[in-house]
C-alpha cells in the first residue's frame, strides 16, 4: 500500500499538468464566434486554437464577459483570454504571447447625419464641440486613440455592452460615435438588426496600422507553456 501511495504521489503532478487550460472568450464576431460543437472560431480564435494544439497544451473554451476575464486572470490559475491588446497596466498581472492577429486601422462608427463625411483626422474628430464618445469599459483602443481621448477629453459614456449593442446605441442617439477595427465594423454593419440604424463608417486619416492582439494568460501559466505557444505562433504566423 505504501509503494502504491508513493507512485500515486509521483504521478499526481504530471496528471495535473495535463488538465485543460481554460480559454476565456466573449462573443465578438469576426474575432471570436462560438460554434454548436463547443469550439470557437474567428480571426483570433483560430490561431489561438492552432497554437495551443501545436504546443501540446489541452484547452477548454469558456464564454465569460470581458471585464470578468480580466478579474479572473488577476486571481491567477491555469487560464488565458484570447485576442487582447497588450499594455502596461495588464502586464502587471498577466503574461502575453506573441501577436496572433493585427487589426486593420481603427474607424469610427457614426450616424448618417454626423457632421464629418467620408473621412477625418482623429485629432480633429475628438476636438469636435459637444462630442459624446461611447467607449467599452476597461478597453484599450490602442495608444494613439487612448492618448487622443485623454488629451482632448470629449464627453465619454462607458458601457460593458458588446459591439453590436454599442452600435445600436449610436443609432439611438445615446452617443455620437464609437471606435472599432475596420474588419469588425464591416462585418457588423451587414447584420440585419443594424441595417435600419442609419449608421456608417468614418475613416480616420491619421490613425496608424491596427493594434496587435495576443493571448493573455495569468501569471500562474508557466513560462514553458508561453514559450511553446510563442514557438508555434512564430512557425504558423511568422512576425506580425
Amino acid at each position: 500500500m505504501f509503494r502504491i501511495l508513493c507512485l500515486w504521489l509521483l504521478l499526481l503532478p504530471a496528471s495535473r499538468a495535463q488538465e485543460p487550460l481554460v480559454l476565456y472568450y466573449n462573443e465578438r464576431p469576426p474575432y471570436l464566434m462560438g460554434a454548436p460543437d463547443g469550439g470557437v472560431h474567428g480571426l483570433t480564435a483560430d490561431p489561438a486554437t492552432a497554437a495551443f494544439a501545436g504546443a501540446g497544451v489541452p484547452t477548454h473554451w469558456m464564454r465569460v464577459p470581458s471585464n470578468r476575464q480580466l478579474a479572473l486572470l488577476q486571481e491567477g490559475g491555469q487560464r488565458c483570454a484570447v485576442g487582447w491588446f497588450r499594455n502596461a497596466e495588464r502586464e502587471r498581472y498577466a503574461k502575453f504571447s506573441r501577436p496572433i492577429y493585427q487589426d486593420l486601422p481603427l474607424v469610427a462608427i457614426v450616424r448618417d447625419d454626423f457632421v464629418f463625411r467620408g473621412a477625418a483626422t482623429l485629432q480633429r474628430l475628438v476636438s469636435t464641440r459637444n462630442l459624446v464618445v461611447l467607449v467599452k469599459e476597461k478597453y484599450s483602443y490602442g495608444g494613439y486613440v487612448d492618448d487622443a481621448l485623454a488629451n482632448t477629453r470629449p464627453t465619454r459614456i462607458s458601457t460593458t455592452a458588446e459591439s453590436v449593442v454599442m452600435m445600436a446605441m449610436i443609432g439611438a442617439h445615446r452617443a455620437d460615435l464609437m471606435f472599432l477595427a475596420s474588419e469588425e465594423a464591416d462585418y457588423l454593419l451587414q447584420l440585419a438588426e443594424l441595417r435600419d440604424k442609419r449608421l456608417r463608417v468614418l475613416r480616420l486619416l491619421d490613425v496608424p496600422t491596427g493594434e496587435r492582439r495576443h493571448i493573455m494568460c495569468s501569471k500562474d501559466v508557466s513560462d514553458d507553456i508561453m514559450q511553446r505557444l510563442d514557438k508555434e505562433i512564430a512557425l504558423k504566423l511568422g512576425g506580425l
